[in-house]
């Protein structure tokens, strides 16, 4: 599943296209939306949200999800038919294996950009206030929760809690304030890495703990589970990384 990171990729290339402003010349595909909408409609921007990746006309917002296999072409595409495809003058987006909504208001009205862990308006103060508020939610699944850190995915929520030494167990409310700070702060720290990395094309040879088998640390096996609410793969170090619980 594309994490925020690899999003702010795909927003970034489709602005270098200079797409905003330009008309939708013709709108296909398999989604189960009114495509034949979006056909002869300006686009007014492009916008990523966590994992949302959202394309934005005057008065809707096409929402696309990647779900966990889910990839994009520009001026390309595969032998199977798109879930969505957007011919523009020059340049033709296609969307495969997505979940796609056409929601009937402006993406502004729509999201709060200051959750977003990659976004200029990020706040963790609000990321923080938000785990004091859910003292019984494991850190495993509060990493997860895009209502408390949008774009952070499965990668991040493992890195980020090897950084941090907390054992994916760990119950927030037993997890000291200053350690909890410091989850939201490298998380925000990590999605920057990724982004970094994902462009140089060297994001796996970063990996401390997501896939790894032994802890670089302790030089002992990790462990891997599937934990929390939504059994999602989990690596960690039993001795380095401690459970609050």
């Amino acid at each position: 599943m594309p994490e925020g990171p690899s999003i702010v990729i795909l927003r970034e290339t489709v602005e270098a296209l200079h797409l905003s402003g330009k008309t939708v010349r013709h709108a296909e595909g398999t989604a189960r939306i009114d495509i034949g909408r979006l056909t002869n409609r300006k686009v007014t921007g492009f916008k990523s949200w966590g994992k949302h990746f959202l394309i934005c006309f005057e008065n809707f917002t096409v929402r696309i999800h990647f779900l966990l296999f889910g990839s994009y072409y520009i001026d390309d595409r595969k032998k199977a038919p798109p879930h969505l495809s957007l011919l523009f003058d020059e340049h033709v987006l296609n969307f495969y294996t997505t979940s796609i909504q056409l929601i009937e208001a402006p993406a502004d009205e729509l999201y709060d950009w200051s959750a977003d862990i990659m976004s200029e308006t990020w706040k963790p103060a609000a990321a923080f206030k938000k785990l004091k508020a859910k003292p019984k939610v494991l850190i495993c699944d509060a990493l997860l929760d895009q209502d408390i850190f949008a774009g952070s995915g499965n990668i991040i929520k493992n890195e980020v809690l090897f950084r941090c030494r907390i054992h994916p167990l760990s119950v927030a409310g037993e997890i000291p304030d200053t350690k909890l700070k410091e989850i939201v702060r490298e998380t925000r720290n990590y999605a920057f890495d990724f982004l970094k990395w994902k462009k140089e094309g060297t994001l796996k040879r970063h990996w401390l703990a997501h896939t790894r088998k032994i802890c670089p640390r302790c030089d002992i096996p990790f462990h891997k589970e599937y934990l929390g609410r939504t059994k999602r793969r989990s690596y960690f170090c039993e001795n380095c990384q401690r459970k609050y619980a």
